[in-house]
């Protein structure tokens, strides 16, 4: 009795967890005048014709957000991956004057909300001729590729502390250099940590929205979360559900990125310090 009654619990909240989405779906098959009067999950009158308007309603093709997404989150994904595993490797196993203070110092800019930098980082980039220029992505990627994603970094430290330095010794004793056990012994090693900063970058870039509205100024460099917003205006009311359209087909990349790499995401959560 008590396990049914569990379960029971459960789909409860699962049904509360996935009704905006349920909500959404039903929504985006839905015509203008049905969205302002039904506010039931299921349309009336299916209209399909919601995902073809969205997706030519502008003089850009839909798809060309949904690829300039693809590209900064890709990029967002190898940068962080490569230079936090970097970081991480002189932070966890190399010795060198200060590697405390600096190591604080990283840790100290986790408390540092994003808004607060925002400001600052756009005015030094407006400075370097990066917003608004020919490369406009420059501000979305070049941090990424120097290691300023704090918590990666530390969740990669976390993990290389775990493993034994009893490998480097015998590396060290067969003549190997640093960079020698970083590539033949640490980067095997690492690879739970890896993906678990690749899954997660590639997550919060294709959802990131402000940072890309700062940045991004041209209608042809915007990314999906961008796009969305042009459906909203003071004259669009009948682009709501087209609007709805394009979002739901903005979760799909998520939701299969997810999918895909789900076993990988909790053996590395499992395995790189997150656990607690």
């Amino acid at each position: 009795m008590r396990g049914r009654l569990r379960l029971l619990v459960l789909i409860l909240i699962l049904l509360v967890v996935l009704y905006p989405l349920i909500w959404m779906v039903g929504t985006s098959f839905k015509s203008p005048e049905e969205i302002a009067s039904n506010i039931g999950l299921l349309p009336e009158s299916f209209t399909p014709g919601n995902f073809s308007s969205g997706w030519q309603k502008f003089d850009v093709n839909f798809g060309r957000f949904f690829l300039n997404s693809a590209m900064v989150s890709g990029l967002t994904v190898l940068g962080n991956t490569v230079s936090c595993l970097l970081a991480a490797y002189a932070f966890g196993r190399l010795r060198f004057r200060m590697r405390k203070f600096w190591f604080s110092i990283m840790i100290a800019t986790l408390l540092l909300p994003g808004h607060v930098l925002i400001i600052p980082q756009y005015i030094l980039f407006r400075n370097l001729g990066w917003v608004g220029g020919e490369w406009p992505y420059l501000p979305l990627l070049v941090p990424q590729f120097l290691a300023t994603e704090a918590f990666f970094v530390f969740l990669m430290v976390q993990f290389m502390r775990g493993i034994p330095r009893e490998l480097d010794e015998a590396a060290k004793i067969d003549g190997a250099s640093p960079y020698s056990i970083f590539q033949h012994v640490i980067l095997p090693l690492s690879r739970p940590a890896l993906v678990t900063t690749a899954i997660f970058s590639f997550i919060w870039t294709w959802n990131d929205f402000f940072r890309q509205l700062v940045f991004l100024s041209e209608l042809q460099d915007y990314t999906a979360p961008v796009a969305l917003t042009l459906f909203i205006d003071s004259t669009s009311e009948s682009s709501v559900g087209p609007m709805f359209a394009m979002s739901l087909l903005s979760l799909v990349p998520v939701f299969l990125f997810f999918v895909a790499f789900q076993r990988m995401l909790v053996e590395g959560i499992n395995t790189s310090g997150l656990k607690g």
